[in-house]
């Protein structure tokens, strides 16, 4: 009888182990999504908010998010009552849950220390760090379509409205 019930408890901890060897852990990565102009040191992000333009940036679609009559408008680039924009100085936070824009109020407060603060963060586009190197030669292109100085054009293809 208790070679029977050691047995049995040996072949349940076995079934466990092996029911928990199989867990499988998920990690997202999109750096080669990231534009240029965003800070290093994120593996993921959905989107950067721009404390200096007051404007969301959605990684995943390459889109700008930003404020229009009251409606949250979905762009490539940003309008040109924007004005020249550099992407590559103004201070960026990576928000990293969805439709952050609709907490716009309490970001609008919670990071207006970064609005026009000089603080400086190392962009992608500067980095020596191989994943960012391997990143860039993948995708050569400037994601939100707006170059550094440059003032960007508005379209009219490629907005929508939230």
């Amino acid at each position: 009888m208790k070679k029977i019930l050691i047995g049995s408890v040996v072949i349940l901890s076995l079934i466990i182990a092996c029911g928990t060897s199989n867990a499988q852990v998920s990690v997202s990565v999109n750096i080669g999504l990231q534009p240029e102009w965003g800070p290093v040191g994120f593996d993921y992000v959905e989107y950067y908010y721009i404390p200096q333009y007051e404007v969301y940036y959605y990684v995943p679609k390459r889109e700008f998010v930003y404020l229009d009559g009251g409606k949250w408008i979905f762009a490539s680039a940003l309008p040109r009552r924007f004005g020249t924009v550099d992407l590559y100085t103004p201070y960026k936070v990576v928000i990293n849950e969805p439709e952050p824009y609709k907490h716009f109020k309490e970001d609008q407060v919670k990071y207006a220390s970064y609005k026009n603060a000089g603080r400086k963060q190392e962009v992608i586009r500067d980095s020596k760090d191989p994943k960012y190197v391997e990143a860039r030669n993948k995708n050569k292109s400037n994601h939100g379509n707006v170059k550094e100085g440059a003032a960007p054009k508005e379209k009219a293809a490629g907005r929508r409205s939230l």
